[in-house]
């Protein structure tokens, strides 16, 4: 796998979790505590587990930066629960369909299929039936200032293999951005806009890519 390709999967594999990492952790990672939230970080993180659960489809624009700093546009949809799409401008031979308990990244000018169970990968949170900040996902950081609410999560039984940081608008509250930082330390940011939530996302968007 061209290390191109490596950095286009691990940042389109960044919503919820940790993609397949490394079996070495770093043991400091490895301990990362839970955050100390204050009644008022909870009741944000109630509303926007509210506002995500309001979610049932959507569709924007996307800008991925890989750890290499390379920029590649396209576009998402989502439709929970279980399914969501990354569609790569051209002449990007890249896409990504998640449905099915699956996550397929396909390749077409490498002819290269790599597929994935949805729960090793970061998709969980958003695609699950109910969003939550709790249970199998642990937030470890959490800040509020001007105009925007960042929320760093981990897997909780598995908190060395990365960590998730969400981006939200305080007003009116929406996700838009989210950075993965995996078990090596690199870091991919994604970056939305011109939301549409409630936009059609019809089923043949999400039957799965084969080849490779």
């Amino acid at each position: 796998m061209s290390s191109a390709r490596r950095f286009v999967l691990a940042a389109t594999l960044a919503f919820a979790g940790q993609a397949v990492m490394s079996s070495v952790v770093p043991q400091a990672r490895a301990q990362e505590a839970a955050a100390v939230l204050t009644p008022a970080d909870r009741g944000w993180l109630a509303r926007i587990e509210d506002q995500l659960n309001t979610v049932t489809t959507l569709q924007a624009r996307f800008r991925q930066v890989a750890p290499d700093r390379a920029v590649t546009n396209g576009t998402v949809w989502l439709s929970r629960p279980g399914k969501m799409r990354f569609e790569y401008d051209k002449p990007s031979p890249l896409l990504l369909v998640a449905s099915g308990g699956k996550v397929v990244f396909r390749d077409s000018q490498l002819d290269q299929t790599t597929e994935i169970p949805q729960e090793r990968t970061p998709l969980g949170l958003l695609l699950g039936s109910h969003v939550a900040f709790s249970g199998p996902v642990t937030v470890t950081g959490f800040s509020h200032q001007g105009g925007f609410i960042h929320v760093t999560v981990v897997r909780t039984a598995s908190p060395g293999d990365g960590s998730l940081t969400l981006v939200f608008r305080e007003a009116p509250l929406a996700l838009v951005s989210w950075t993965v930082l995996d078990a090596q330390g690199r870091q991919t940011e994604v970056s939305l806009s011109d939301i549409r939530p409630g936009a059609p996302a019809p089923a043949s968007l999400f039957v799965l890519p084969r080849g490779g």
